[in-house]
């Protein structure tokens, strides 16, 4: 196939992938996309359960997101906010609710949201190449040449959209990565997030309690998410874990407030003088799962009715209850993280157009930069936005 000629090239027809490539084709820009799987947006129609989480209403919020440098993301998220992309999914007539906080899902399928960015693409006159395995990147007299198993093409700008490594199975690879530390950009250590989190011997109590899931807090230092845990066979899940797994470091320990709107303490001591003959795990089965209740109570020694426990007994149960100490000795790992954190580091890209302040022309965008957004719809909002800002300035 003889070398082909381009405006801008980018690698990775995912979320950010494909937002850039619509944008810079319908600005009137020669776009080549490429992906090695043989479909576009493959992350996009897992996501959600398959409704596709598309954005956040309050995702350009830059506090909502995690990097070496705070305030990196405060440009591209500003200019590109959810009610953008929510204008784009309503002119394509598809139908959207809000669920829990702030969280934005179709209504049928994630495949519209991936049939909607095609077809901008396709309005944008965007060349797509699906199944193509880049070879090598050779950058020199101010244009890159892409050696890929389709030929060789080239162009002065090339954007890499290729994600961070999180879920495998979907073709997701460290490849972002390789190519910044090949042009000199720093890579800040990439770990999963938004992933659940394992147990040790010492907690194998809870693995009889796998399937259950509770309202919670999970609290790590400053920082705290209430939303349900879930506990697992192998320790610990659900939305409120999987935020707070952003935050966790080996060693650190988490505390798991698991009766948020009461004192636990309180409820415990009162019910010894009004129900002194009740048992404390009959107290916890009202605010608590059976077989959760259960579990508490034997692991916190409380057996026998309420009037043969000590005060002090009760009251720091209770304070137990409100910050059960845990303590992961790690997680699933990428095969089950939603995201990556770390990534591309922010120190050597532009914020306004994500481009590498030393290469001219070589951009980094979505997961594969060290920006990594809560759950609930945040590292979308994240892909339109910086996928959008590279996809102006190429």
């Amino acid at each position: 196939m003889p070398e082909q000629d381009y405006d801008v090239i980018i690698i990775g027809a995912g979320a950010a992938g494909m937002m850039c490539a619509l944008t810079a084709g319908q600005q009137g820009k020669r776009v080549l996309l490429l992906d090695h799987l043989d479909r576009a947006g493959a992350k996009i129609l897992i996501s959600g359960g398959g409704r596709c989480n598309f954005t956040n209403i309050e995702a350009d919020r830059h506090d909502r997101f995690l990097s070496a440098n705070p305030h990196f993301a405060r440009s591209a998220l500003s200019r590109y906010r959810p009610s953008d992309f929510i204008a784009m999914v309503d002119a394509h007539g598809i139908a959207w609710h809000e669920k829990t906080l702030g969280q934005l899902f179709c209504d049928g399928s994630a495949k519209q949201i991936v049939a909607m960015l095609e077809q901008e693409c396709a309005r944008g006159g965007v060349e797509t190449r699906l199944s193509t395995l880049v070879r090598s990147i050779a950058h020199a007299d101010g244009r890159f040449a892409i050696d890929t198993s389709n030929g060789v093409a080239r162009a002065p700008a090339l954007v890499i959209a290729t994600g961070g490594p999180s879920i495998p199975k979907m073709g997701a690879t460290g490849f972002a990565y390789d190519v910044a530390r090949q042009f000199g950009l720093k890579v800040v250590e990439p770990r999963p997030a938004l992933v659940p989190l394992t147990l040790g011997a010492g907690d194998r109590l809870f693995e009889s309690l796998s399937g259950v899931a509770v309202d919670s807090v999970a609290r790590l230092g400053k920082t705290a998410f209430r939303e349900a845990s879930l506990f697992t066979h192998r320790g610990l899940s659900g939305p409120a874990i999987l935020q707070i797994s952003s935050y966790w470091r080996h060693g650190d320990t988490i505390r798991l407030d698991l009766l948020p709107d009461c004192d636990a303490a309180q409820l415990l001591t009162d019910g010894k003088r009004a129900r002194p003959k009740a048992e404390p795990r009959t107290l916890l089965r009202e605010k608590l799962p059976d077989r959760l209740a259960d579990a508490l109570a034997d692991r916190l020694k409380l057996s026998g009715p309420l009037h043969e426990q000590r005060d002090q007994q009760l009251a720091e149960a209770g304070r137990t209850l409100n910050g059960w100490p845990f303590t992961p000795n790690g997680s699933e790992g990428f095969t089950k993280a939603e995201v990556t954190i770390g990534g591309v580091s922010t120190d050597g890209l532009d914020q306004r157009t994500m481009a590498a302040k030393k290469v001219p022309g070589l951009h980094f965008i979505g997961e594969a930069v060290d920006v990594t957004g809560w759950l609930g719809g945040y590292n979308f909002q994240w892909a339109w936005a910086s996928g959008r800002a590279a996809g102006l300035a190429v």
